[in-house]
């Protein structure tokens, strides 16, 4: 691939593709160094990591490579009534959850004193670790914290799902704008509306902000082969982010059974849920969406629905199964066919057939 955008040039790299981040543990510094060792920009999410992790983060793919990367963070970090669960609420959800956890022989778990991560914490670990880029979803950092970005030389990406999220970012100075579309995997990033009133597809919003916005875009969302890169640089944008076509790499922190599904005929169909974490994701449908959605005006906000379905996941992941995996896919999954990132960028970065 030729193309230079006002993104390979800001960031220092040869293609205009940015592997998406993943938190939870689906990162790893290996898939973050691979991708930026190909001439891309790696991406690791951090937002479930304490400040002392993400340093060591940091570090990580630095002893891999010394090319441009970015750290991702979460700047709502909690839901309205995620800080704490009294006793009186937890006992009144447990029934919901005991009997999963009964079959994958999980103790009831002991309420933590704290739910989540601080984020202003880990933005001080983000300024000592100095990425190339910091990434960011759900909000925009205070203006103090995006000028200190500025003074180390850490270029700001923040991703929104609407025109007005766009402009939002764009008064408050945000370097890079990441549009990204309902098609795409994962969480839905929305912070001035409802993620389900905020659901625009890729390619409109994509052009929307690109057309309005006079800062460089990068595209997300249903974006997993060359074609679609091209299409996509052809409406404005200056560069694309594609979270599932990396999901499905051997470097990833995916389990063998998530990335063996996304390559599936089983991986067409995808759903927007809350039940992975309480926050509306792109998943696909397996036994853990199925269990919880009738009783999602139950189930706890973010992240407290997250520390209840970690340990199941966790077990069935030591399992091999996928039943209670969070099993993120975008709507582009049925394009897939690499299963390492030098085979996928290799790919990308020829001509379309």
């Amino acid at each position: 691939m030729s193309a230079q955008t006002e993104l390979t040039r800001r960031m220092n790299i040869a293609h205009p593709i940015v592997q998406g981040p993943f938190g939870g543990g689906i990162s790893t510094a290996k898939l973050v160094a691979a991708v930026s060792e190909h001439g891309g920009l790696g991406s690791y999410g951090c937002y479930t990591n304490t400040p002392a992790e993400i340093e060591t983060i940091a570090r990580d793919i630095r002893a891999l490579t010394d090319k441009p990367f970015a750290l991702n963070l979460w700047v709502s970090t909690r839901d309205e009534g995620g800080e704490k669960l009294t006793h009186a609420q937890f006992e009144a959800i447990w029934p919901i959850f005991a009997p999963f956890y009964r079959e994958y022989g999980i103790g009831k778990p002991h309420i933590p004193q704290r739910f989540g991560q601080d984020f202003e914490k880990q933005m001080e670990a983000v300024f000592e670790a100095r990425p190339a880029a910091l990434s960011f979803v759900f909000g925009i950092p205070s203006q103090s914290l995006l000028a200190e970005c500025g003074r180390r030389g850490i270029t700001t990406i923040g991703a929104v799902t609407t025109l007005a999220e766009a402009e939002a970012m764009d008064a408050a100075g945000v370097n890079v704008i990441l549009a990204t579309g309902f098609e795409a995997a994962g969480h839905r990033p929305s912070f001035l509306g409802r993620a389900e009133d905020s659901l625009m597809g890729t390619m409109t919003l994509a052009r929307l902000v690109a057309a309005r916005i006079k800062r460089p875009v990068i595209a997300a969302g249903g974006i997993s082969d060359r074609a679609s890169i091209d299409a996509t640089l052809k409406l404005g944008a200056a560069g694309v982010q594609m979270g599932t076509a990396f999901l499905v790499c051997d470097e990833s922190g995916t389990t063998p059974a998530h990335r063996d599904l996304l390559l599936s005929d089983h991986g067409r169909g995808t759903v927007l849920t809350r039940t992975y974490s309480g926050r509306l994701a792109r998943g696909v449908p397996n036994r853990l969406i199925e269990a919880l959605t009738p009783h999602m005006k139950r189930l706890p906000p973010f992240p407290i629905e997250v520390w209840l379905t970690s340990p199941l996941r966790q077990a069935c992941a030591a399992q091999g199964g996928a039943e209670f995996l969070a099993l993120y896919s975008g709507q582009g999954a049925p394009l897939l066919k690499h299963r390492n990132v030098a085979a996928l960028m290799n790919d990308l970065t020829n001509p379309a057939a």
